[in-house]
């Protein structure tokens, strides 16, 4: 077994898993695997690749989406410190990994944090950074610290904290020596992120093993990284700058784009009940071609200038201690990438009114966000729910090797009731609709012990489960506690909403109200009496929007016959099954799923779920649910015999 396995016992298949991932480390292959959750995917990637990596001096870049992931990370690297020297450290943004109190105070984001932490450094204006230089032998020893020992960011902070380190920095220095950075996606899909993150460090790809944990979520957020939108806000505020800044030209050029824009949104979007449609892209130009009477080589010299133009801003607002945001510097920088896309047929050019008007860049192939994984040693992909894997290496453009752990649920602790009589279907849905689903979920929250969870297909559906007063009823019939997922909440809201749910399950039981695709339906772990039933409310289908049609006909080009499946069917019957998973975080644990929705039984949807949901999938009404939830809680075998619906 490998010497940087910790653990004592292996679960069933492990040791084939991290046979399967040393084989393709050392034969430089890429990896696609789905391993059901509770198999020990972290801790088996780790010792598969570990070996061949530490022996040859390759890097292993582990990426995540969320923290919580990251932190999994460092504490199967902690474990193995213990047997065998590894050193691992975990990357957050500079904006986490700050003790500058101007960033902490004027850094909305994590892109702006980048530009005024180089502007600070570049001004001496950082004590920290400057202290690297100053206490070098110091610091030196503090770096050498942690790579004996992995540690979570917060730990890495305090020590900076302490002695007055930029750790930022110091993290950076620390994954010099490491043998594995943990970081997010975003480190290797953003090709500007990646760009600074490679250079750095003077990676050579070649150098590098990298590992995509949750991959399940990588087409999303490829899109996102690849995909860009500025609004009319933006655009006026990058005119009263330049004005300040006394951008005479950039001004007039901004103040008659802008009046272009208006006259483009009166035409296409001012009238109509769409909440979004894709423009001609040359078409935001034409206004100022005409009035300015200049030529694209003309206006690229215009937007360069605004680039540059906003980095100045920003030195200027630093020195100045006023937040350091240029809107002149931010529109440039999107116009540019615009005008560079344009005719390009893998991005779809939006006008949208989502919160105020505004312009989107809508990326369709995720497959481009990887072009760089051709170059590594090897890339592995894991997930729970990756199937059919052929579908997803094609969507991401992986050339590799396939594999599919069988599940590890014991049929007797799992049992998926279907209602045949309830759909959010767009033409069904209704108030009648939802009060029906508000009694389904009334009872099975009744029959369930202690925490469930309520996972809706959109928030349109979960405020259509709260004007039937779901929520009330719950809280009447259960006396369970009712948690509700805030739509556009924080981080650290949500967080804190999760722990007082988890809590519950020591008391009475809580019942948490979400959506599929959300935080807290991926993602998210839930133990013992966490969640122990999940209802799921409809299949998440995404709304038929201009972005979600091009993206079909996008992999309709690409994949013949196969674009509404990649594009449209499989990303919502993932998002369900994810959501499905939160019950079984080991073999041993017992959950039910209850899925408000009939078409999960026809054969078209039934196809793509995991073998653990279709060998126990069985059709009900509301009273055979109940009886079937009785049964299954007291440990009963009973079989109810239920007719199907075709």
């Amino acid at each position: 077994m490998s010497e940087y396995f910790p653990y004592t016992s292996l679960r069933p298949n492990q040791k084939k898993f991290i046979e399967l991932v040393d084989n393709a480390v050392r034969n430089g292959e890429n990896l696609v695997i789905e391993a059901p959750t509770g198999f020990g995917k972290t801790i088996s990637v780790l010792a598969g690749a570990l070996p061949y990596a530490k022996e040859m001096g390759y890097k292993i870049i582990y990426l995540a989406r969320t923290h919580k992931q990251m932190d999994r990370v460092i504490e199967e690297l902690k474990a193995i410190s213990k047997k065998t020297h590894v050193g691992g450290v975990e990357f957050r943004s500079r904006k986490e990994l700050c003790l500058h109190q101007y960033i902490q105070n004027f850094a909305p984001d994590a892109y702006n944090a980048m530009i005024v932490c180089k502007n600070l450094k570049k001004l001496g204006k950082c004590e920290f950074f400057e202290n690297l230089r100053k206490k070098k032998e110091e610091f030196d020893e503090l770096i050498q610290y942690f790579v004996e020992r992995p540690a979570e960011p917060i730990t890495v902070l305090t020590h900076s904290k302490m002695l007055d380190f930029c750790p930022y920095e110091l993290t950076r220095k620390i994954a010099l020596k490491a043998d594995v950075i943990v970081a997010s996606y975003l480190y290797m899909i953003n090709p500007g992120i990646r760009e600074n993150f490679m250079a750095y460090f003077d990676f050579d790809y070649s150098d590098l093993i990298v590992i995509f944990d949750e991959a399940h979520n990588l087409p999303n957020q490829a899109i996102n990284a690849l995909s860009d939108k500025i609004s009319i806000y933006s655009i006026n505020r990058a005119i009263k700058e330049a004005d300040e800044y006394k951008e005479h030209e950039i001004a007039n050029f901004l103040s008659i784009f802008l009046k272009g824009l208006e006259k483009l949104y009166q035409e296409k979007l001012k009238d109509m009940k769409v909440d979004e449609v894709p423009i001609i892209p040359e078409s935001i130009f034409y206004h100022v071609f005409d009035v300015l009477r200049i030529n694209e080589k003309q206006l690229v010299r215009i937007l360069d200038q605004m680039v540059k133009a906003g980095d100045a801003i920003r030195e200027d607002k630093i020195e100045r201690n006023l937040p350091p945001r240029s809107y002149v510097g931010r529109v440039g920088e999107f116009l540019l990438l615009w005008f560079a896309l344009i005719g390009k047929e893998d991005y779809l050019f939006l006008m949208s009114r989502d919160k105020g008007f505004s312009l989107e860049l809508v990326a369709l192939d995720p497959s481009k966000a990887l072009n760089f994984v051709k170059n590594v040693q090897s890339a592995i992909f894991m997930s729970g729910t990756l199937a059919p894997l052929e579908a997803f290496a094609d969507v991401m453009g992986i050339k590799g090797k396939l594999k599919k752990f069988p599940r590890m649920v014991k049929r007797e602790n799992a049992i998926v009731l279907v209602a045949k009589d309830v759909s959010t279907r767009g033409d069904e849905r209704s108030l009648e609709l939802y009060k029906k689903m508000a009694k389904y979920i009334v009872e099975a929250v009744k029959l369930i012990p202690k925490n469930v969870g309520v996972f809706t297909a959109s928030y349109e559906v979960l405020e259509g489960l709260l004007s039937a007063n779901a929520d009330i009823q719950i809280q009447e019939a259960t006396g369970k506690k009712v948690f509700i997922e805030k739509k556009g909440g924080s981080s650290k809201e949500n967080d804190l909403l999760v722990m007082a749910f988890k809590e519950e399950s020591k008391k009475e039981g809580a019942v948490l109200l979400g959506v599929m695709g959300g935080r807290n339906s991926e993602g998210q772990d839930y133990s013992g009496d966490e969640m122990n039933g999940v209802i799921l409310v409809g299949i998440p289908y995404a709304r038929p929007t201009p972005r979600v049609q091009a993206q079909i006909r996008y992999f309709e080009s690409k994949f013949p016959k196969k674009g509404r499946y990649y594009g449209y069917v499989l990303p919502a019957h993932r998002k369900l099954v994810q959501a499905a998973g939160r019950v079984h975080r080991s073999e041993e644990e017992r959950g039910a799923v209850i899925v408000l929705d009939y078409r999960l039984l026809w054969g078209s949807v039934k196809k793509d779920l995991p073998d653990w949901m279709k060998e126990t999938l069985k059709p009900v009404t509301l009273s055979s649910m109940k009886r079937h939830l009785i049964d299954f809680y007291r440990g009963n075998k009973i079989e109810i015999k239920e007719k199907s619906v075709k």
